[in-house]
């Protein structure tokens, strides 16, 4: 008894000097860890580092970030700063916000930092995509880029995403379950950029495939760089490579389907302009450059899309004046968007309440999360010293303040509101997001009725882009005669009270 009394004290002995081993080899490669970036200051600048906790070795905050979402960067930036070190994703990276941070790290393109994303992003997007490029080529890229979403494109987009919404709409409205907000929206946007901004036609069973491997490949761009078996990172190359299968094979069968075409869609701009600038775009240089359209069209509009909604089912009023503002356009009429009111990039332009609603909805949930960008020399942000080739992260300004037509928050500078992103590497394809934001907005004012299925709403969290945690659970309805009588009378009423 007393032995055994004995092993068991040894034991746990035993493995408390386990325990307390590990803890104090923990402590000491963390601080060395720390000590391991703090020796990549540069010794002729005497401004300290940026402020902040490099993690635990090799894996970094890595964890933290993605189970904290959005609290991450407010619990650092509260502890910390404007302007706090980190290791995310492999890889150490200073964060930085504030309108004049933003400004400097944005406008010092090509002088102080150079474009720098993540491995797994950089891979997997391409080295032909414009996101990688840099320079002159970088210029030359995003001058072929633009015509893509020049006024005379958008204008001949516009009637093919208006009938892409009404067809979304009126699925969701069939459907008798709640729908996941976030999730159609993904669909909506991707269709749209496949049929619409790419022109391709593929059957419904193509569509839903390439849907599913592209959801893939966009769950895992931003992910630890680890080749491995069953690893995020391989199941984003798996994804990539199955795409541009398929996008090839459409891009091949594409001359053969122009029958009742009537506008150019972005392929066609694309070719026509590497002719006329004297080269030939590669199949291979296609197919990333019709990735890179599906990604911009699809991870920022999908984000959006639900936020508009989440803010139209929290605040009805504005619903309400949304409609108003069509009826007294011209636009709305018996609770029916009127056939003769056909939209038009200028009709849709002079809705200035619409507008002032989409420029919050972006305010108060900025799409695009920040920029990637590498020092090229060491420089001042917030008396602090970003050294040569350590990685920046900006994270974008927005004022605090509602938008109202008398009002103009969005001049106050160009880094106070920064939904697309702001310097070179603004997002070329923001005209043509907040289009769609703008049709879609029009549609549900003037043919949806629509109810948050669940008792409260949910938490919006920012990784890998900002959604609700839930989806948003929403049950959509479609609207008979007598739901547009009731409409067309509230609106009336409406009219009469504002």
């Amino acid at each position: 008894m007393l032995f055994d009394s004995f092993d068991l004290v040894s034991a746990l002995a035993t493995l408390a000097a386990c325990l307390v081993s590990m803890a104090l080899l923990l402590a000491v490669s963390q601080q060395l860890w720390q000590l391991r970036w703090t020796a990549t200051r540069d010794k002729n600048c005497k401004l300290p580092m940026p402020k902040g906790s490099m993690g635990f070795p090799f894996i970094g905050e890595t964890c933290h970030w993605l189970l904290q979402g959005s609290g991450f960067h407010a619990s650092r930036r509260q502890k910390y700063g404007n302007v706090f070190k980190t290791h995310l994703l492999g890889r150490p990276v200073i964060r930085v916000t504030g309108a004049e941070n933003v400004r400097k790290v944005l406008m010092g393109e090509h002088t102080l930092v150079t474009v720098d994303w993540p491995q797994s992003t950089s891979t997997l997007l391409g080295p032909n995509s414009l996101a990688n490029s840099i320079g002159d080529i970088h210029r030359k890229k995003r001058k072929v880029f633009a015509k893509v979403f020049s006024h005379e494109a958008l204008e001949s987009y516009l009637p093919k995403i208006q009938q892409v919404i009404q067809e979304s709409l009126r699925v969701w409205s069939s459907n008798p379950e709640p729908i996941n907000v976030y999730r159609e929206s993904q669909r909506l946007s991707f269709t749209m950029a496949v049929r619409v901004l790419l022109g391709f036609r593929v059957s419904e069973e193509e569509m839903t495939l390439l849907f599913s491997t592209f959801q893939d490949f966009v769950d895992n761009l931003f992910s630890l760089p680890i080749d491995l078996p069953f690893s995020g990172y391989r199941k984003g190359i798996r994804a990539r490579d199955t795409l541009q299968k398929g996008i090839e094979k459409a891009i091949r069968e594409k001359p053969l389907c122009t029958q009742g075409k009537d506008y150019s869609d972005a392929l066609d701009v694309l070719m026509e302009s590497a002719k006329e600038n004297g080269t030939e775009l590669t199949m291979q240089e296609l197919k990333e450059s019709t990735i890179e359209l599906i990604f911009a069209a699809f991870a920022t509009t999908a984000s959006a899309s639900t936020s508009l909604i989440m803010q139209l089912l929290r605040h009805p009023p504005v619903l309400e004046r949304l409609r108003e503002e069509l009826r007294a356009r011209g636009l709305l009429h018996n609770g029916c968007l009127c056939p003769e009111g056909e939209l038009r990039l200028d009709t849709i332009s002079s809705l200035k309440y619409l507008e002032c609603v989409i420029k919050e909805v972006l305010r108060l949930f900025t799409p695009v999360s920040g920029a990637y960008r590498t020092a090229m020399q060491t420089f001042e942000l917030d008396l602090s010293q970003t050294s040569d080739c350590q990685s920046v992260r900006t994270f974008p300004a927005t004022t605090a303040s509602i938008f109202f037509q008398e009002r103009g928050e969005d001049k106050e500078g160009r880094f106070h509101y920064l939904p697309f992103g702001g310097g070179v590497r603004s997002c070329l394809g923001k005209q043509l997001a907040t289009l769609f934001l703008r049709i879609l907005a029009i549609e549900l004012a003037s043919t949806s009725r629509f109810e948050l299925a669940t008792r409260q709403f949910p938490r919006v969290i920012t990784v890998p882009v900002v959604h609700p945690v839930d989806g948003l659970k929403v049950k959509f309805y479609g609207l008979d005669s007598n739901q547009n009588e009731i409409m067309a009378k509230s609106e009336e009423l409406l009219g009469a009270t504002v």
